[in-house]
């Protein structure tokens, strides 16, 4: 069994995350080029670290110490800089997810004491998100990075200038076992909660993804378009890079195959980070040689299909591996590595995490994935008891997912355990569902949802974006690949798309009210 050549060291973890990029700078050097912008723009160790101190000795202006303050920005340098900016001054970034709407976002904000967003006048003019800031501005005051840098004061050249070379004298002090970061979950299930990450959590999975997967400063750069306010783009995609030495280029937006695999074409990028819903779109789009400096594909958030692996394999020869995480676990629970990776897996755990399976009634094999380790949240943030901790108990995370482990420590994800319907006593998982139809039809979208049945507790309906989607054909494909026909959907519907979120994943809860809304108009 491979492993990686890079040991888990935790004691690296016991630091704050600003200090953890002040010590890459010194290890690297302050020349060293360490981030490509979207627009091409390159900034080195000593621009970052300098941009970082003279930004937030100006937000310190607007901002209190400890506040937790809204990052509400693309991928990019600019969303990197104010999350170091706040931290170096002692102020807690809480990542918006700007695709959540003005209901999700106030929500968001009240679980978590927000009162402030740090945005762009150039991202809101481009992301057309006018409307979004008018609704947003009766609860919060929006401070735009444009209008800060333009009142730059002597004070803020100074640290600006100065904080690299001596940054005790401007740095606050923070304890590792303090808040780093607030991000928060998607609200398809309620209003979004707030994740409350220390920094020794984000440091603390730096160190075991670094331990896990080889990474080569000398070598590699990530090719990273994941969004900053999800936790895999933000972790794995911003600050590993910038703590292990290795070029991170940004894209903004995950929604642009083509422009994506001409930019890893010509930067020559040999790691990709993913979804598998992106990764399929991006090998489709690029031409022959578009993605050939690829050596790995790092992919999370979604269960990458038999018909991506191969496709991007065949096109490619790109090695996908896939993980599986939590934003409560900041967010890698387990992941596949080189020499180590077997399809249909999420791979093996993360050093120093711990499990336990707790039994589900109707459920014979594995059970509910519980995980606890340096990398767990210090806890839940809601909106019904804003600026209260909900830490875990003891420690313990419920991922509220369905497992199997086998001898080696290899997991698989056998679903959600609100993921499962219970047809005529049985309990199926919707996941097989869709497995079923993407055995069909590769190349298209499908999700599945379960709704009430006067007569068997529940039904089972399958959305899909192809046309020629049809239950005929997934129930003899059923028999034919002793699939049980519980896992064959009741009723099937084609729409023009199928619901997905910013971060990428299927928008589940946007799928059920769709599925009941058709079922219930053909009944």
């Amino acid at each position: 069994m491979a492993a990686s050549s890079y040991a888990f060291r935790p004691q690296l973890a016991r630091t704050d995350l600003f200090s953890g990029l002040l010590r890459a700078r010194r290890q690297f050097g302050g020349k060293k080029e360490i981030i490509v912008d979207g627009d091409e723009r390159v900034l080195t160790y000593d621009e970052v670290v300098r941009a970082a101190f003279g930004l937030g000795s100006a937000l310190c202006r607007f901002t209190d110490r400890e506040e937790n303050v809204a990052v509400m920005l693309p991928t990019g340098a600019g969303a990197v800089i104010a999350f170091y900016a706040l931290l170096a001054y002692g102020r807690i970034p809480a990542m918006f997810n700007f695709t959540a709407g003005s209901r999700n976002l106030k929500a968001a904000g009240q679980a978590a004491n927000v009162t402030k967003i740090v945005t762009a006048h150039k991202f809101v003019e481009i992301g057309q998100l006018q409307p979004l800031i008018e609704e947003l501005s009766d609860r919060y005051e929006i401070i735009y990075l444009e209008d800060v840098r333009e009142q730059l004061s002597l004070k803020d050249k100074i640290a600006g200038a100065l904080g690299p070379f001596i940054p005790s004298l401007f740095k606050a002090s923070q304890g590792h076992d303090e808040t780093g970061v607030v991000l928060f979950t998607s609200g398809t299930e309620g209003d979004p909660k707030g994740v409350v990450l220390s920094h020794e959590n984000v440091m603390a999975n730096v160190e075991q993804v670094r331990s896990h997967i080889d990474l080569y400063p000398e070598t590699d750069s990530v090719f990273n378009p994941l969004p900053t306010f999800h936790c895999f783009g933000l972790t794995v995609g911003a600050v590993l890079p910038l703590v292990a030495g290795i070029k991170a280029v940004f894209h903004p937006s995950p929604l642009q195959p083509r422009e994506i695999a001409r930019r890893i074409r010509e930067h020559g990028t040999t790691v990709l980070l993913a979804t598998d819903t992106f990764i399929s779109q991006y090998a489709r789009a690029g031409d022959q040689g578009d993605l050939m400096s690829l050596r790995l594909a790092v992919c999370g958030a979604e269960r990458v299909r038999d018909e991506t692996r191969q496709m991007v394999r065949k096109k490619y020869n790109i090695e996908i591996l896939e993980g599986y995480g939590a934003t409560e676990a900041s967010p890698v629970v387990a992941a596949n590595s080189v020499g180590a990776n077997v399809p249909g897996t999420v791979g093996q755990f993360m050093s120093g995490v711990e499990h336990k399976l707790e039994p589900v009634p109707g459920i014979d094999k594995g059970g509910r994935l519980w995980v606890r380790g340096p990398n767990i949240m210090q806890g839940y943030l809601r909106s019904s008891s804003p600026g209260v901790l909900e830490p875990p108990k003891d420690g313990w995370h419920d991922t509220g997912d369905i497992v199997t482990i086998d001898k080696e420590g290899f997991i698989r994800i056998r679903g959600r355990v609100k993921r499962f319907a219970k047809v005529g006593g049985e309990m199926v998982s919707l996941a097989v569902v869709e497995n079923c139809a993407s055995a069909i039809w590769p190349d298209n979208m499908h999700a599945a949802a379960a709704v009430p049945d006067t007569r068997k507790g529940e039904q089972i309906i399958l959305l899909s974006d192809c046309s020629d989607v049809n239950r005929p054909d997934i129930l003899a494909w059923a028999q034919n690949h002793g699939v049980s026909e519980l896992s064959v959907p009741r009723k099937v519907f084609h729409v023009d798309a199928i619901p997905v979120l910013g971060t990428g994943k299927v928008d589940y809860g946007t799928v059920t009210k769709l599925a009941l809304e058709l079922s219930g108009k053909q009944t």
